[in-house]
């Protein structure tokens, strides 16, 4: 919106500027006063607690779900590493552990049952391959369809690496007692 000429503008009426009133130097007299009965008050209200919107409430990263989720993950992250063995990655080892658990399977479904992106299972399993821990074939009944399977050697590392996945769950855990682990791993299951 474009602002008329100075010349045009109609003048504004001068603002008035509030001046604090100055207090009378002397204070005012005592007056005796008779004692007057006191009013009645009306009974208390349970006043019910100011509910803040969340436009008024600071955002703290560090009270957030998905941060927290992210140092937890981080946390298990670390111990997995140090601790898995055969120098396996994460999904590397999902994809052997469930291969282990299903029986070979398309590198499609594999990648779904992993929760891992086209791209993504189809780099780890060519790594798996090149490792010598998984080999591919094209489907028998749908050509199109690469079928992963553990070899001899992915069997024995999934046997080395599933003692070591179980001591990794437990240290991630190990926190919490009994009843906290099973809690969790269920709330954590309703937010999948």
């Amino acid at each position: 919106m474009a602002s008329e000429p100075k010349a045009l503008r109609t003048p504004r009426a001068p603002r008035k500027v509030a001046t604090p009133e100055v207090a009378d130097a002397t204070p005012p007299k005592a007056t005796p006063s008779k004692a007057t009965p006191p009013k009645s008050t009306p009974p208390m209200q349970v006043r019910r607690p100011v509910r803040r919107s969340r436009a008024n409430t600071p955002y703290v990263l560090d009270e957030q779900v998905g941060f927290i989720l992210r140092q937890v993950g981080q946390r298990h992250a670390a111990i997995f590493a140090a601790r898995i063995g055969d120098d396996l990655t994460m999904t590397q080892w999902a994809a052997l552990s469930k291969l282990a658990e299903t029986g070979p399977c398309s590198q499609n479904l594999l990648g779904r049952l992993t929760a891992m992106d086209a791209a993504t299972i189809k780099g780890v399993v060519d790594r798996l391959v090149r490792r010598g821990f998984v080999e591919t074939r094209p489907d028998t009944e749908d050509g199109r369809l690469l079928v992963a399977v553990l070899t001899a050697a992915g069997e024995e590392a999934v046997a080395r690496a599933s003692v070591n996945a179980f001591a990794i769950t437990e240290e991630t855990l190990a926190p919490l007692d009994a009843a906290e682990r099973a809690m969790l791993l269920k709330l954590l299951d309703r937010l999948r």
